[in-house]
């Protein structure tokens, strides 16, 4: 069997421990691991000031792990810089918050090529890679220019915006065309897909051989929706456990008899919290019997604390929650917890299968294994209900979801309502719908739909060389 060559952004060595509280694409990507050779590359999370152009390898079993660092400049750049601030909000619509530099954009091209260079020296002929996420769009360029013919499958995790969004973008046409580079592109759902296509054939001259395949400079890429999944079985199983961690049993104590309302979410624009807030409240105001009856606790880890979009998100986030909290919290009741603390998703299980509504409202997002995660976790005799946004990849496939549209927060403060006055029988039949779709798309599935596709992909043309500044 060939092995398997995964590279990301960030690379998730396993915790000896066995205590693990890896996201979604660790546990993904691990699965995808199983039975198979493989070797797991990209940036250690350090700075150095003269990083080696060689990785370090890190052998655990049948996997090894290849690391390297970045300058500071090279982190500010490539990940900071032109990642963060220039691709990550035009992908979520979100076009005036995006700040393009050239500089930035030379960083993030020169990061993927000297990745490129160290990657190519240990890979076989024979190899399977598979690239994931934004930060790496080029990389199959930077291979192809340096001979590698392999077979070479991308996997986009974020939205992939409309073609007059993208174009919004400085560089976007070549991140377009290094797109058509991949043999196989794997996007998070169906309207993803359809928008990147539409995008390459628009902006490349590109053609469509058929309902999935692009055509270009005698190349194809055949550009598909994969929605990812979670460990369905596992999770269920973490869920079912006693609840022995301290801030569940603390969470029980503390509602006594009120309802748990919980959104867990990286604190992002993206992720709609002040708004989400705000549709609260607005639930509260319009249901005044329900203060005191109901507890909102939102997760919200901090993360890119140096962008400042980010740290500006944070002050509203306090202000908007000091502001509610003021206005209507009583004696003995607070209406919102919030906490910036990341917990392990055996903890995350318990919390959910407690919370009678899962709060699940960004204003654009890829997929949101939250919803899936909260659907996996409920009491089959007594499950809550999912208000899900309608631009989470998710509501695809969970229909039984309360689908809102974010933005109206009205709208949002009635689901609420609705999902906490739901009858049993109605939440039972809703909660089994979706847990069915999730059993037939577990992560296996995700990872061998991909997987066996890419493999079956051939080229027909050496790619030509990478586009520079």
């Amino acid at each position: 069997m060939a092995r398997l060559i995964v590279v990301s952004n960030r690379v998730s060595i396993p915790d000896p421990t066995g205590k693990s509280s890896a996201g979604g694409l660790a546990v993904a990507l691990r699965e995808a691991f199983q039975g198979r050779e493989g070797l797991w590359f990209g940036w250690s999370g350090k700075v150095s000031a003269h990083p080696s152009a060689e990785p370090k390898v890190i052998d655990k079993g049948h996997v090894r792990y290849a690391l390297m660092d970045l300058t500071a400049t090279d982190r500010r750049e490539y990940y900071s810089g032109f990642a963060n601030r220039a691709l990550w909000p035009v992908m979520h619509y979100r076009i005036g918050l995006s700040e393009f530099s050239r500089a930035d954009y030379a960083g993030y091209l020169r990061v993927n090529r000297s990745f490129a260079g160290a990657l190519a020296r240990l890979i076989r002929p024979d190899d399977l890679i598979w690239v994931h996420d934004y930060h790496l769009i080029p990389l199959a360029s930077e291979l192809r220019a340096l001979g590698l013919a392999n077979r070479i499958g991308y996997f986009h995790h974020i939205p992939w915006p409309a073609p007059e969004v993208i174009g919004t973008l400085p560089g976007s046409q070549d991140l377009l065309r290094a797109i058509t580079d991949y043999d196989l592109v794997g996007v998070q759902t169906e309207r993803d897909a359809d928008n990147l296509r539409r995008g390459i054939l628009q902006e490349c001259d590109a053609t469509q051989h058929a309902a999935d395949v692009i055509a270009l400079d005698g190349r194809q890429t055949r550009v598909k929706g994969f929605p990812i999944a979670i460990d369905m079985s596992g999770f269920e199983q973490a869920a079912r456990r006693p609840a022995t961690h301290r801030l569940i049993r603390q969470t029980v104590a503390s509602l006594g008899s009120r309802s748990l309302i919980i959104g867990v979410d990286r604190l992002d624009y993206s992720k709609g919290i002040p708004e989400r807030m705000e549709s609260f409240e607005r639930f509260l105001i319009s249901n005044p019997d329900q203060c005191g009856r109901v507890t909102y606790l939102q997760i919200a880890p901090t993360s890119r604390s140096e962008v400042p979009e980010y740290a500006s998100l944070s002050r509203t986030v306090s202000e908007t929650l000091g502001r509610i909290n003021g206005a209507h919290g009583e004696p003995g009741w607070v209406p919102i917890h919030y906490v910036t603390s990341a917990y392990p998703r055996s903890v995350l299980a318990g919390l959910y299968r407690i919370a009678r509504v899962g709060l699940v409202t960004p204003m654009r997002d890829g997929m949101n294994l939250v919803a899936k995660e909260y659907v996996a976790a409920q009491d089959p005799e007594d499950p809550g209900v999912l208000v899900l946004s309608k631009f989470a990849g998710a509501a695809e496939q969970l229909g039984g979801a309360i689908i809102v549209n974010p933005n109206d927060k009205a709208e949002v403060a009635e689901a609420i309502g609705v999902a906490l006055h739901m009858d049993r029988a109605e939440r039972i039949a809703r909660w089994r719908r979706m847990r069915e779709v999730l059993r037939r798309y577990d992560i296996s599935w995700w990872t061998n739909a991909f997987l066996k596709e890419l493999a079956g992909q051939r080229r027909t043309q050496k790619a030509r060389s990478p586009a520079s500044v």
